[in-house]
């Protein structure tokens, strides 16, 4: 039973690769993630993390231009900002992964908990929803982060737990569709209890949509990540977002120091279009409805 299983998810996945391929913009946003997440795993091993430390940087090499010993130039206190880009982009990526993730459990579970269930628990939870989804959760994810304290782990929890009602909402709606099938009936007449029917029968349904959502959502924390880095909600580590800061604080515009900005500016529009690409082409290959729209 294990070989035959396993032949099916090997089918399965070639059969998934064959669709994915096709969509040339879905494979050019893989190939961007998948070198931004080499250069992040290999970053501790090709650059020594003393380069972060502003004690040991070159002050005589402050807003250096692009040169043969620095390609990406100097920040103000000389440090290199190929250097400080690979290790931001370690805190950047983290974030965007484990914020999405943690908004995607939330909202997955309230979205078919908010399906499933009818009555007052479907109205209670979709209120409170509602009441998430009215927020501005940029300034609520700012007012957590200052709250908890600015560690990593606390900017994930800012992001995650702001950004999980447009999921919910969108789960809810594909969970009442799939309540509505007639196997459904059939599995709550044979005596299958609320917890089989979640997991067995409307988990597998949601999760291609689950699946698309997430890299979606990854841009979007990514997106908010460095916002909230902007404004002065850090963790404290190296991010593209805090290099963004930086040249802010610092007045690269004024010194002519355009590689300061340009640098981490263009890392996080690429990274976000690679994860739109990949949203967007996994949404056709996992919905048999839009595999017949012109790529």
């Amino acid at each position: 039973m294990t070989s035959i299983a396993w032949t099916r998810r090997r089918t399965a996945f070639a059969r998934f690769w064959q669709e994915y391929r096709r969509h040339r913009a879905g494979v050019v946003g893989a190939l961007i993630l998948l070198v931004a997440v080499v250069i992040a795993l290999v970053t501790p091993f090709v650059v020594d993390a003393s380069i972060m430390d502003v004690t040991k940087a070159v002050t005589s090499d402050q807003f250096h231009p692009p040169s043969a010993t620095y390609p990406l130039g100097t920040d103000e206190s000389g440090r290199s900002i190929l250097s400080m880009v690979m290790w931001g982009s370690r805190i950047s990526l983290l974030v965007g992964f484990l914020s999405a993730l943690l908004s995607m459990v939330i909202g997955t579970v309230v979205g078919i908990a908010a399906g499933h269930f009818r009555g007052w628990a479907s109205a209670v939870l979709m209120r409170i929803t509602d009441w998430f989804l009215v927020l501005p959760s940029l300034v609520l994810a700012l007012v957590l982060s200052s709250i908890l304290g600015g560690s990593t782990m606390t900017i994930v929890v800012a992001i995650g737990v702001t950004s999980w009602a447009s999921t919910a909402r969108l789960i809810r709606s594909q969970t009442l569709a799939v309540e509505a099938r007639p196997y459904i009936e059939r599995s709550k007449a044979l005596g299958a209890g609320h917890w089989h029917v979640m997991t067995k029968h409307i988990l597998p349904n949601v999760a291609p949509l689950v699946l698309a959502n997430t890299t979606l959502a990854v841009a979007s924390a990514i997106v908010t990540e460095s916002t909230l880095a902007f404004l002065g909600a850090s963790s404290g580590s190296v991010s593209w977002g805090s290099l963004l800061r930086g040249s802010y604080d610092w007045g690269a515009v004024n010194q002519g120091a355009w590689w300061y900005i340009l640098t981490p500016g263009l890392c996080i529009v690429a990274v976000v279009l690679a994860f739109t690409l990949c949203g967007r082409a996994l949404e056709v290959v996992l919905n048999p409805r839009l595999r017949g729209v012109t790529r």
